[in-house]
């Protein structure tokens, strides 16, 4: 995992050292909106107005956060109108790589890239800063949209609701306070608080990291022992942002990132909405366990420097999940 300082690539690891240890996720840097008519969004300049064909989503397979946006891409109706380029698993010297010899990397569709740096190059020439995915590119304006995936998902939920004809709201008006309050814990403790946990590099920020996501499991936990989703009896963003962390737990954070206090399937309820979530008609084609699997054990060489893939536990994804008597009572 390198980065780009002023245009120049960089292999360099994060910097714990000055953190005591704690790994501290930079911030994206390309925060622009795609809406209805082009109009500027929350942040960034408008200009970016939602058009069938016109914009190109890059993403990993084994990253959470690209996840998401591919989850929301099938949820929304999107797949016809958003086309996908898919690196590589492995992310090694050169970072996240176009080559095609892994089954589902596709290479970049776009512009025959070799290295995801140089779209980033293409859109800032001079770009300081980490190169991660998703990306969203605007093939009209030959520039990247953003590279937040909470921002993209948000887009993707509305903007493009009128080409679609799909009008299911995962961020509803009544219920944004409470989503907002869900993301928010979920992910400082679940989605970013794995990484804290299998990033850090003193006793001391690993403990504060791992025993947070395990408070933080188990008060979805409870929440899910009384609620068929997060918010209630209708699945939100909520769910959506915390399934791609649950989908790699016991597959990779588990073991690699060394949380493991407990497995999801040690948790009844979240298990089985977990599975529930994974069944949603369209999920499970945008899941790629072979990729999770490969991508942590191989790319992080600080964590498994002999790049040993361990077997991992064979998990029915597919088994009965039971929600359905949570809801009805």
């Amino acid at each position: 995992m390198g980065l780009l300082v002023d245009g120049e690539w960089h292999d360099t690891w994060y910097d714990t050292k000055s953190t005591g240890g704690a790994f501290k996720r930079s911030e994206s840097q390309f925060r622009n909106w795609v809406t209805a008519d082009g109009r500027p969004g929350p942040s960034g300049e408008g200009g970016f107005k939602a058009e069938s064909g016109r914009y190109h989503l890059y993403v990993s397979h084994a990253c959470p956060w690209a996840n998401r946006t591919l989850i929301f891409r099938q949820l929304k109706g999107l797949t016809d109108h958003i086309d996908v380029s898919v690196v590589h698993p492995d992310m090694l010297s050169d970072g996240w790589t176009f080559g095609t010899d892994f089954p589902g990397a596709t290479g970049d569709r776009l512009f025959r890239s070799d290295f995801l740096r140089e779209v980033y190059l293409r859109a800032k020439p001079d770009m300081t800063g980490r190169v991660t995915v998703p990306v969203l590119w605007d093939k009209q304006r030959d520039t990247i949209v953003s590279n937040e995936s909470a921002e993209i998902i948000r887009m993707f939920n509305s903007a493009f609701d009128s080409i679609t004809g799909d009008g299911q709201d995962f961020y509803p008006e009544p219920l944004r306070a409470e989503i907002d309050r869900l993301n928010a814990r979920i992910y400082s403790d679940v989605n970013n608080g794995v990484y804290k946990s299998g990033f850090a590099t003193t006793q001391e920020a690993y403990d504060t990291a791992v025993h947070a996501v395990f408070d933080a499991l188990d008060w979805i936990e409870d929440i899910l022992s009384r609620t068929r989703y997060l918010t209630g009896d209708r699945v939100t963003e909520a769910d959506w942002r915390l399934l791609p962390t649950i989908l790699r737990f016991d597959a990779v954070y588990h073991l690699h990132f060394k949380c493991n206090r407990n497995r999801i399937i040690d948790f009844p309820n979240l298990w089985g909405w977990a599975k529930e979530l994974y069944q949603w008609p369209g999920i499970r084609d945008v899941v790629h366990f072979d990729h999770f699997v490969r991508h942590y054990h191989y790319s992080h060489e600080t964590i498994n420097p002999h790049r040993i893939i361990p077997i991992n536990p064979a998990i029915d994804w597919d088994a009965p999940h039971g929600r359905e008597a949570l809801q009805a009572a």
